[in-house]
């Protein structure tokens, strides 16, 4: 199987002006092959948002290697990692990140036209997709009329609007209840399984274990299991 993101001997401090403070990846490597559904799990400070940052193309490492889809991450400028970005990711926050005084249509929509769709391709994609998960009667409410769960499925529908080859997710489930975070688990693994995407998420939700392919265990910056 191909790898869609190659991540190599990957550190990443933070200090000041070359300094390094605080050590928070110490030599990651890790090959997410396409069309793989993965877990990063592990302790609070154990390095899990960084790795996600970095390989979403977010952050950049102190040292090593990225590789999206063929393309080395290194030395490309801030406007050409965004459209990488644009154009092969998408990314579910735990906190929605939703913009409050723009209905669920129009949050989708957001991205398809700051990525130069138009105004028509933009409204038929975000309609097709919030209809397919389940909210095609909640539109055009916005997302102080949504319960938690329904947003993030407007959150989920925002990072496929592009349809990007790669999902990244931040505790994807983490603001739901129980009930509500089995949904979206369940949508994530559809989403894996029937149309091809490959996804990354990092939780603390045990239950992933019985919807993703690979579970990566990390304590202190590192990799302890894969």
């Amino acid at each position: 199987m191909t790898s869609i993101i190659e991540a190599k001997k990957i550190t990443k401090c933070f200090g000041e002006q070359g300094t390094c403070r605080i050590e928070v990846l110490r030599g990651i490597d890790l090959d997410i092959k396409k069309g793989e559904f993965m877990a990063i799990m592990g302790p609070s400070g154990s390095g899990k948002t960084t790795l996600l940052d970095i390989l979403g193309a977010l952050l950049k490492p102190t040292s090593g290697e990225i590789v999206i889809d063929g393309v080395r991450l290194a030395g490309l400028s801030d406007s050409r990692l965004a459209r990488i970005r644009g154009k092969k990711m998408g990314f579910i926050f735990q906190q929605y990140n939703l913009i409050p005084s723009l209905t669920a249509q129009e949050n989708v929509e957001l991205g398809l036209r700051i990525n130069g769709k138009t105004r028509e391709e933009s409204r038929k994609r975000s309609v097709e997709l919030l209809k397919m998960v389940g909210l095609g009667e909640r539109l055009h409410h916005k997302p102080s009329q949504l319960s938690g769960g329904e947003q993030q499925r407007v959150a989920i529908c925002r990072a496929l609007a592009n349809n990007p080859q790669i999902i990244l997710g931040d505790e994807p489930t983490g603001n739901l209840d129980s009930k509500t975070g089995f949904m979206i688990l369940e949508l994530l693994e559809e989403l894996n399984k029937k149309q091809g995407y490959t996804i990354v998420v990092v939780t603390h939700d045990h239950r992933i274990a019985k919807y993703v392919n690979r579970i990566v265990h990390m304590m202190d910056g590192r990799i302890q299991s894969r």
